[in-house]
């Protein structure tokens, strides 16, 4: 071992030998070079010979630098294959590794003056003397590393105290928590347990639940919730943090424009009673209004325009600065601005055409002359278009104030007027912690004030619970029953229930299969009519009528009653809706009712449904009389079917088919029969039509008789009260005879 190590460092002396002699070749070789590059500096010209010589020269020397080089790597990747070659049939991987650094160091400085080297200017100017010792080198990176170590050494103390001091200033003016996120309950029970109720850090912990309750309730807000949410706001401090929540509410609304309508009328609310808030909001919108503008920040002034145009609409903010906006974004139109004032007049102008029409005019006026001008995109000409149809159509569509959101009455409501040109103070101060002196008075009358905005609901509620703890057990039973019954509002089962018809009808051989397993589906009072429905449905989707269906209704109308019931709902309903269908459903339905009538499945007295005349028939409702009747027909024979229709007990639900009341309803009705083939069941309206006249006639004498008879009657009134003027009597009698015998011969000869 100790021999070889000898070795290795003879062969290390060695080549360290031979590169001090070989630098200090080079170094003698550069400073000769530098001396007579100086000479002839500062001497006269030379001719252009030497100067050739002189190029030749350095070019001689860079390719004896470049071979030397290369010649150097071979010699070096040579020596490092024999040394892998003399310590792979040894076992010490130690002493590889050694002879590996040393290899490593030595290449890393010969590197760096093989960079020095080759690091010669293209036109071959003087160069400085470079060190390119190892001892030097590793002298100059020690001394900058000491220097920078000194650097960071005395640097590290200082930014230790920066940050003690940092971390003590936070820790003051942040409280317990320290700005770190505190779970609710943590910060109730650091509340708690604060004894002085006055003191900063207790004002604090109640800015923070104030601004994450505000915060909160502003997120969760929408249309439906809305009136749920006022009066959970007014509980909080909102004199205390108007500031936070007007940032709230612009942060809110930025994030989701969509529901800039629902933070309006939230504002609008809280305006009624805090006018001071929805003020401050107002000014806040402006001012980001006017930056966003001066800033071409488009996203951020679409968001303001909106705000302001719902403000505008629930009458929080006066219509003046509506138009001084529109006139500001029309001035110098582009597309931008005039898009956003689209969007802007569409959005509040419908309110703008009652509060302030003129105004409203002259703002159509200057976009018209826009349009006219044609200097706009073609995609903003199409906006100002469509702007002018939604006007025409007025504002249908874009009405100012949904009626979910229309929570205040005009009287109740406070307008605030702010002009664009005044300077406005956005009191940004009010979104910052600041230690109140006067903290419990404050909190006093903010509470008195929200119970005259919410009523003695705090009084009702603790009276509610006294109550509710000596009927706790009884309340508890009934919540237990409530929550038993559960509501599908959804109607999952009737769909299900519905399919499970279908599938049973769809996948059975024959009637008496698909009756048998549809008898054994459990079907909840109500549920009867589904049944029908569903038979009927799939009877009408069939490409042609199935005698399967008419069979199966057929079956479940003799087994049970109700069922015959439901079919005379669906017969009512379908006629009442046959125009709905198309003919080849209207086809299936008649032909399924006509069997269940030719059956005697379904009474007879449904017919009476139908009325017959030509203006109580569509053309669907024809075609389905026509096919009912052609089917019993066939069905029952001519001669059965006139035998039903003429039934005397059945007369009164006929009447409506075959109508007697006026004679031209008769005719329709005969010639309507004749017409589908079916002319001999009308063989008694036909004799009812020709003995109508005489009919008449018999009722008009019965009319005149009755008028005789009272004419008699008084008649003879006047004998009994005249007897005392004889002659006049006798008179007024042969008066009387002339009379009779004249309508007697009047009524002779109309006969």
């Amino acid at each position: 071992m100790a021999r070889r190590h000898e070795d290795d460092e003879s062969e290390d002396v060695k080549y360290d030998r031979r590169e001090t002699e070989r630098s200090h070749r080079h170094e003698d070789g550069y400073s000769r070079r530098g001396a007579i590059d100086g000479e002839t500096g500062r001497g006269s010209h030379r001719d252009s010979k030497e100067d050739n010589g002189a190029k030749d020269g350095r070019e001689r020397r860079r390719d004896h630098r470049r071979e030397h080089g290369h010649r150097e790597r071979d010699s070096e990747a040579g020596y490092r294959d024999r040394e892998r070659d003399r310590y792979s049939s040894r076992d010490s991987e130690y002493e590889y590794e050694r002879a590996s650094h040393k290899r490593s160091e030595r290449s890393r400085t010969n590197g760096d003056r093989h960079d020095r080297w080759r690091d010669d200017d293209s036109d071959g100017s003087p160069r400085k003397d470079r060190e390119v010792y190892k001892g030097r080198d590793t002298s100059i990176n020690n001394d900058k590393e000491g220097r920078d170590r000194k650097k960071v050494d005395d640097s590290k103390p200082e930014q230790t105290t920066l940050r003690e001091g940092n971390k003590n200033t936070d820790a003051s003016t942040l409280g317990k928590s320290g700005g770190v996120y505190m779970p609710p309950f943590k910060l109730a029970r650091m509340m708690k347990e604060v004894q002085d109720k006055t003191s900063v850090e207790y004002q604090r912990l109640t800015w923070d639940a104030l601004r994450k309750s505000i915060n909160g309730l502003v997120n969760k807000v929408n249309a439906t919730n809305i009136k749920n949410i006022i009066p959970e706001l007014f509980a909080e401090n909102l004199i205390r943090g108007r500031g936070l929540f007007c940032r709230s509410c612009m942060k809110s609304q930025m994030a989701s424009p969509g529901f800039t309508d629902v933070f309006a009328a939230l504002v609008a609310v809280v305006n009624t009673k805090f006018p001071e808030v929805g003020e401050l909001l107002l000014r806040r919108i402006v001012l980001q209004l006017k930056r966003a503008y001066k800033r071409n920040d488009k996203p951020q002034l679409l968001a303001a325009v909106k705000f302001i145009a719902h403000l505008v609409n629930q009458q929080v903010a006066h219509e003046i600065i509506a138009l001084e906006l529109l006139t500001v974004l029309l001035e110098n139109p582009t597309d931008d601005s005039v898009e956003v004032a689209v969007g802007f007049v569409t959005e509040c102008g419908s309110i703008m055409q009652d509060l302030s029409p003129k105004g409203l005019h002259g703002i159509f006026e200057r976009f018209r002359g826009i349009l006219h001008e044609g200097e706009i995109d073609k995609r903003v000409q199409f906006l100002i278009e469509g702007l002018f149809a939604i006007r025409k159509a007025k504002f249908q569509g874009y009405p100012a104030v949904r009626p979910d959101l229309d929570l205040v009455e005009q009287e109740d409501q406070l307008t605030h007027e702010i002009s664009l040109q005044e300077d406005i103070d956005p009191e940004i101060t009010l979104d910052i912690f600041k230690p109140d002196p006067q903290f419990a008075e404050n909190e006093k009358r903010y509470e008195e004030l929200k119970k005259t905005i919410l009523g003695d609901e705090s009084e009702e509620e603790e009276d509610s619970e006294e109550g509710s703890e000596d009927g706790s057990d009884e309340e508890s039973e009934e919540e237990d029953d409530e929550q038993m019954k559960i509501k599908d509002e959804t109607e999952t089962n009737l769909v299900n229930l519905r399919r499970t018809i279908y599938l049973t009808i769809m996948s059975s051989v024959d009637f008496e299969e698909a009756g048998h397993k549809l008898l054994k589906i459990k079907l909840e009072p109500g549920q009867e009519m589904e049944l029908c429905i569903m038979l009927l449905e799939c009877c009408s989707q069939e490409r042609t009528y199935l005698r399967y269906y008419g069979l199966l209704g057929q079956r479940f109308c003799m087994i049970n009653k109700v069922h015959q019931e439901n079919f005379e709902k669906c017969f009512v309903q379908q006629y009442s809706m046959i125009h709905r269908l198309e003919t080849n459903k209207l086809r299936n339905v008649a032909k399924f009712f006509a069997h269940l009538l030719g059956t005697d499945a379904l009474p007879w007295h449904v017919l009476a449904y139908i009325r017959l005349t030509e203006e109580d028939t569509t053309s669907s409702s024809r075609i389905f009389i026509k096919i009912l009747f052609q089917e019993l027909s066939e069905h029952l024979g001519i001669r059965l079917l006139n035998e039903r229709l003429n039934d005397p007990l059945m007369q009164d639900s006929f009447e409506s088919i075959f109508p007697r009341d006026n004679p031209k309803n008769t005719r329709f009705s005969i010639n309507f029969f004749t017409s589908i083939g079916l002319g001999g069941i009308t063989e008694n309206l036909r004799e009812y039509l020709k003995n109508m006249p005489r009919l008449i006639m018999q009722q008009q004498q019965q009319q005149a008789s009755s008028e005789t008879d009272e004419d008699s009657g008084s008649l003879s009134s006047s004998e009994s009260d005249e007897s005392d003027s004889e002659s006049s009597s006798e008179s007024d009698s042969g008066s009387s005879d002339r009379d009779r015998d004249r309508r007697r011969s009047k009524k002779r000869r109309r006969n």
